[in-house]
């Protein structure tokens, strides 16, 4: 498979995400070679690449900036000039690592467009970027460890050390994520006494992931596709289905059996067993979001990630996608009025609004998964740096028009919905 000419992502704006991992910055604006010729202004456009037809409700959300801006007159008399948007301050703290943007790398997990040299490409640039990266769950069980000489790009070992051999003093982390057949595998207990995560380990930047579930199949485990002897390979460890008629078979993770109490003591274990390692939950986008969310918070969890609806990188059935889960803003809507303090989401996150608007509902940063993949894919050297700095740009314009100057200052006013027309304004 030739993953940058083959890796597509339907339904997703993927061609805007390649203009971004090549023009970079440039990319937040329309062509320089339009300047002057071309009248630009609010209009109804049919839809872009891979944009439904409808907006979600977290697209169809505004960002509304006040006129009078007391955090900017603050700003100008710290600064002894005029603020504009390159003041904004993008480091945020996320899940107990310091960031250099709000934004993180979510699993990718054990699909094959995930692996091969697109894997490490993400591995190294994110690391270089100094932004927060999940390694997906079920990698261990289906592309080994490392260890024993299994092919470095497409295991958890050559990912991790990609990562880190990237990555900046003081920034980033990785969150390694684990699921029932981890467990049964024992991946905590192999990055733990791993001699190549020692650095990350005794610079507070290691993680594990508790995955409750995912945003593309919420109540389902991972699945991949594979073929017979890969199928075979992996023993009674999955469940293997051949439904495709062609030797391929499905296999299937399970989702794993949580209440209230069993995520509290899992969560507990986890702050005994690995007194150094930052703990962050996963939630799948369920109904009772909102009370998972405050149990893994309240049993000491660093971060609460949330997957919406919208969000996905692997493989799902196709009923699940249109038709299953709470969509982000339903998500962040429940938490509200008191989300998790690190609370991070996902969900089809390509662009600065759509960040932004989730920040502004309460999230402390914002997880970049198909757009992740596509940009590496553009670019294998620098796509997801450009795709970073085009991204980061826009933060920027967004959060200085608001009259604020960094991330965790956003809140719900800054937001206004056309669900609340004619109501009143907030302020």
């Amino acid at each position: 498979m030739d993953t940058e000419r083959d890796l597509s992502a339907p339904g997703f704006p993927e061609q805007e995400v390649r203009r971004r991992a090549r023009a970079g910055a440039a990319a937040a604006f329309p062509p320089a070679e339009d300047y002057g010729r071309v009248l630009f202004g609010a209009g109804r456009p049919g839809p872009a690449d891979g944009a439904a037809a409808e907006p979600d409700a977290l697209d169809a959300l505004r960002i509304v900036p006040p006129l009078f801006l007391p955090k900017r007159l603050a700003k100008l008399i710290d600064l002894g000039r005029e603020p504009d948007y390159r003041d904004v301050e993008l480091a945020t703290p996320i899940g107990g690592f310091a960031s250099s943007l709000p934004v993180y790398v979510s699993a990718t997990g054990s699909t094959r467009a995930a692996g091969g040299d697109v894997g490490l490409a993400l591995s190294r640039q994110a690391g270089a970027l100094g932004i927060p990266m999940v390694i997906g769950e079920n990698v261990v069980p289906v592309n080994g460890y490392g260890r024993l000489g299994e092919a470095a790009d497409r295991t958890l070992l050559g990912r991790l050390r990609a990562y880190a051999e990237e990555l900046p003093d003081g920034l980033g982390g990785v969150a390694v994520q684990q699921s029932t057949e981890d467990a049964d595998a024992e991946v905590w207990n192999l990055v733990h006494s791993d001699p190549a995560a020692l650095p990350l380990l005794e610079s507070g930047r290691l993680a594990f992931e508790l995955k409750v579930g995912q945003g593309a199949k919420p109540g389902l485990g991972g699945m991949t596709v594979l073929d017979a002897a890969a199928a075979a390979a992996l023993g009674d460890r999955f469940g293997l289905d051949p439904l495709f008629g062609d030797g391929r078979v499905l296999r299937s993770a399970t989702p794993g059996t949580f209440t209230a109490e069993i995520l509290r003591q899992q969560i507990r274990l986890m702050r005994n067993n690995y007194p150094r390692v930052r703990i962050w939950v996963k939630l799948y986008p369920g109904r009772d979001v909102a009370e998972a969310a405050r149990v893994a918070h309240e049993a000491g969890a660093d971060a609460v990630v949330v997957d919406g609806a919208e969000g996905g990188t692997g493989w799902a059935p196709g009923v699940f996608l249109p038709h299953v889960g709470l969509p982000l803003a339903e998500c962040l809507r429940r938490l509200a009025p008191a989300p998790p303090p690190s609370l991070l989401v996902s969900g089809r996150i390509w662009e600065g609004a759509r960040a932004v608007k989730s920040l502004a509902l309460g999230a402390r940063a914002v997880g970049l998964g198909r757009a992740a993949l596509i940009a590496v894919a553009e670019d294998r050297e620098s796509g997801l740096h450009r795709f970073a700095e085009c991204l980061a740009l826009e933060l920027r314009l967004l959060i200085s028009a608001l009259g604020k100057y960094a991330p965790e200052d956003l809140d719900r006013d800054d937001v206004w919905s056309p669900a609340d027309f004619p109501g009143t304004p907030s302020r």
